[in-house]
């Protein structure tokens, strides 16, 4: 079976010029089929600010109110996502540029729950089957944070889960390998530390983090999420550093999420 790689960059690196860049050749040099889930950095808070848009977040998830969906939209669906499509391109990969909208890329549903987040989505289906012609055809496909509900609503939806359901979407065609990266070298024992990564967490090792604190807050959805696409015939997950890329592809840096 041929391997796909479905690869996440997210925190400060959107932000940073020069670690973007670093993250982007590396991401280029990544042999095989492979799918970029961006998130959306700090550019649309400071959009909102300058635009008089106030901001809510609860749980460091944004609260996405009309006029905050349409600057997310403008943000990580228009600027982001070109502008990530035009340097991969420049450093001479193939990309095609999508939101969840696009050719029904992401379809999801707003979001149920005791407190009202707006207009943020949870994911219902990813389609499989135009991701696979744009993989087969050549192109990376860089994926934005923006879904639909195929009643024409747009929806903000959170990267990683949309990098989970696409790793898992993909799973009945390819050997996934489902990337994680960030500004850290992977789950950190101590917060404070960024050389004390975890170089392997298992269900129970899990558990046992949670309980004595060691990872909380942020670090929770997206180790839920990871185990999540290993349940679901994700071939192995890795949650590292975004400019370690290829010691992340090769498995010798990071943190490896395993079924035991």
């Amino acid at each position: 079976m041929k391997r796909a790689y479905v690869i996440k960059i997210g925190g400060n690196v959107i932000d940073d010029e020069a670690a973007l860049d670093t993250f982007l050749e590396q991401f280029a040099a990544v042999e095989g089929v492979k799918v970029l889930v961006h998130g959306g950095g700090k550019l649309a808070t400071r959009m909102a600010e300058a635009m008089n848009v106030p901001q809510q977040l609860v749980d460091g998830r944004r609260i996405t109110d009309a006029e905050t969906l349409r600057i997310v939209t403008m943000v990580y669906a228009g600027y982001i996502n070109k502008n990530i499509v035009a340097r991969l391109q420049a450093a001479g990969c193939p990309a095609i540029g999508l939101s969840g909208a696009d050719g029904d890329a992401v379809r999801a549903h707003k979001r149920r729950s005791a407190l009202d987040y707006g207009f943020v989505g949870d994911v219902d289906a990813v389609n499989a089957f135009l991701l696979q012609r744009l993989l087969e055809g050549g192109d990376a496909v860089v994926l934005a944070p923006i879904t639909h509900d195929g009643k024409g609503q747009l929806l903000n939806t959170n990267a990683d889960t949309i990098a989970q359901e696409t790793a898992r979407a993909l799973a009945a065609a390819y050997e996934v390998h489902l990337l994680y990266s960030f500004e850290k070298r992977g789950v950190l024992r101590d917060a404070a530390d960024n050389d004390s990564a975890i170089p392997r967490i298992t269900p129970a090792a899990y558990l046992e983090l949670k309980e004595k604190g060691i990872v909380s807050a942020g670090m929770i959805p997206k180790l839920d999420n990871a185990f999540a696409a290993l349940a679901s015939g994700v071939s192995e997950v890795i949650i590292g550093n975004a400019g370690e890329l290829p010691q992340l592809v090769a498995g010798t840096a990071g943190t490896r999420i395993v079924h035991d």
